[in-house]
């Protein structure tokens, strides 16, 4: 009896020793599954976006040789996986221990909201399309947070004074501000400096890897701030500052390191 006793406690054990291993695996292979399927993953109402990963094909050097303000796109749609690695790029997580993100912040007050307003057709994965609407980007977690349905390009180009590529291009990035997180630190010059700094920071990171991926895009500030606060139903505190459209270009940028010798060799 003792012996038996002894072997369904081995038995048990072993079963156990298993699962945990297998709940292991499960809970830390996400990245893999999620970048083989470029499939959004849905949880408690967020989608859980493709882990950050090497996955451009031009070094730094190349992007900001290639980097232009692109305000034409064709029709395509932009990847899942790309849109992924933009707001990482813009303002993902890069030291986990300290919570540092891609951009600097000053005192690491991190300021900054993200919002993605997508249109019908325009973020594609392996089995279909994001369905349209205002997303917010949750650094931390890496995921979405759908805000509200609906393609709402039109009323935010109404909202930028009619500027038609932000109505053409598949998705707009949304840049707004709580001035509080750094202005109790800071007082006015966070307000008048170190923000304005910061939103240039993540403008430029969004430039890069959009160029790295292929895609083109363009800051703009020329908008109304209410209007574009209404349309992607932001906080009453999170004011907008800027709004990044970006897509497939129609013509892509075309420029050598050869080119640029010649330049500044005529000009020596």
């Amino acid at each position: 009896m003792a012996k038996l006793l002894e072997k369904i406690v081995w038995a048990l054990s072993l079963a156990l020793t298993a699962s945990i291993i297998a709940y292991t695996w499960y809970i830390t292979a996400p990245a893999e599954r999620i970048t083989i399927t470029n499939m959004p993953i849905l949880l408690d109402g967020r989608i859980f976006l493709p882990l950050p990963q090497k996955v451009s094909e031009l070094t730094v050097e190349e992007t900001i040789l290639l980097r232009r303000s692109i305000r034409e796109y064709t029709s395509e749609p932009v990847n899942l996986s790309d849109l992924a690695m933009i707001l990482w790029a813009a303002y993902g997580i890069t030291e986990p221990r300290l919570g540092f993100r891609a951009a600097p912040s000053a005192g690491a007050t991190y300021p900054l909201e993200i919002y993605i307003v997508v249109g019908e057709r325009g973020v594609k994965y392996s089995e279909g399309f994001l369905d349209e609407g205002v997303y917010k980007y949750e650094p931390h977690s890496h995921t979405l947070l759908l805000v509200k349905r609906g393609d709402y390009r039109r009323a935010l180009m109404n909202a930028a004074s009619g500027q038609s590529w932000v109505g053409e291009a598949p998705l707009n990035i949304v840049i707004c501000a709580v001035f509080e997180r750094t202005t109790r630190v800071y007082g006015e010059r966070g307000r008048v400096r170190y923000v304005p700094m910061e939103a240039g920071h993540v403008g430029q990171n969004i430039y890069l890897m959009a160029t790295a991926l292929k895609y083109g895009a363009v800051v703009i500030g020329a908008f109304n701030d209410d209007q574009v606060a209404k349309t992607i139903g932001s906080k009453l505190e999170e004011e907008p500052l800027y709004i990044i459209p970006i897509g497939v270009p129609r013509r892509q940028p075309k420029t050598s390191f050869e080119d640029i010798w010649e330049y500044i060799e005529s000009r020596r």
